[in-house]
């Protein structure tokens, strides 16, 4: 398909994330206040949804623990900012195999949950968009699977479509958007869909730029879609992403620098994508007008 600029652009802050770099950067925030008040500076800075992971407060580790999602959800729904809430539905899908030469029993590391159970926080919470990993596959760890079947997606879709919470289908490879079309086709999932394409991310699709276009030339044309890639791709991509028509995801969930030698922070990495979305003619949209095209409903956490 032709290149077309897309003139109307959304930001998506990826404020923490759930790999190992809680360590790696002061900036990386870790309790749920520092995550909320990570992600209210991000939104103030241009960001129109926040996507937001959970960590424990001591340790930094990744957390799927429901309180901490409802602390995050309520310290950035009471905010003096408005903006949209995206949460993982992520987790919960980790398979961590033995040696080659002994791969069972599974080894630790492995968090095998169910379907309502991986959406417990999203019905406890009730974000506008929430994560839903279409497809199974290699991490860059050896013998660690993220594992999503086909049978888990459709369970966790249609929670998440029952919620009135939209999934927001991440596509880490051309087959996870072929099993997202057919979701979509079988009415699991309602139409038009919102994917995000997740360049770079070992062992999935490469974030050069023929297989960005492969991807973003498999999104159906009515579908609204954003993407990213990480480390030192992550501005290159905000100018890829625009002009192939779509919008942005930056933060330090993909992202720990600024600069060669310079940690960012999660707004720093906002502003400078909105200066190159800005540069590039674009304009910035705002979480209401988000809302309304990509028809979200702003619900408050059950009591």
């Amino acid at each position: 398909m032709p290149l077309q600029t897309n003139k109307d652009v959304f930001i998506t802050c990826a404020v923490t994330g759930s790999g190992g770099t809680q360590d790696r950067s002061p900036h990386v925030p870790r309790s749920p206040e520092q995550i909320a008040q990570s992600a209210i500076l991000a939104a103030k800075a241009g960001a129109a949804i926040v996507h937001c992971h959970v960590r424990d407060p001591e340790t930094g580790a990744p957390s799927r623990e429901g309180k901490l999602y409802r602390e995050v959800t309520e310290r950035i729904r009471d905010a003096d900012v408005d903006v949209i809430l995206n949460l993982t539905a992520g987790m919960g899908g980790d398979l961590v195999f033995g040696s080659s030469e002994a791969p069972l029993p599974l080894a630790n590391g492995t968090d095998m949950a169910g379907a309502k159970e991986r959406v417990a926080h999203i019905a406890d919470c009730l974000p506008e968009i929430c994560t839903l990993d279409c497809g199974t596959m290699n991490f860059a760890e050896a013998d660690y699977v993220m594992t999503n079947t086909p049978g888990m997606l459709r369970a966790m879709g249609a929670m998440m479509e029952e919620l009135n919470v939209k999934p927001e289908i991440e596509a880490f490879d051309t087959g996870h958007l072929w099993l997202a079309k057919q979701l979509v086709e079988e009415g699991t999932l309602s139409s038009p869909a919102l994917v995000q394409l997740c360049m770079g991310i070992p062992w999935g699709a490469p974030d050069d730029l023929n297989t960005f276009m492969a991807m973003v030339n498999n999104v159906p044309q009515d579908w609204n879609w954003s993407a990213f890639s990480i480390g030192r791709n992550e501005m290159p991509f905000v100018a890829a992403s625009v002009l192939a028509g779509g919008n942005v995801r930056v933060g330090l969930e993909d992202n720990l620098w600024l600069a060669k030698g310079e940690l960012a922070t999660n707004e720093a990495l906002v502003e400078r994508a909105r200066t190159i979305i800005e540069a590039m003619g674009s304009n910035i949209m705002g979480p209401a007008a988000v809302r309304e095209k990509l028809n979200l409903t702003k619900q408050a956490p059950r009591s």
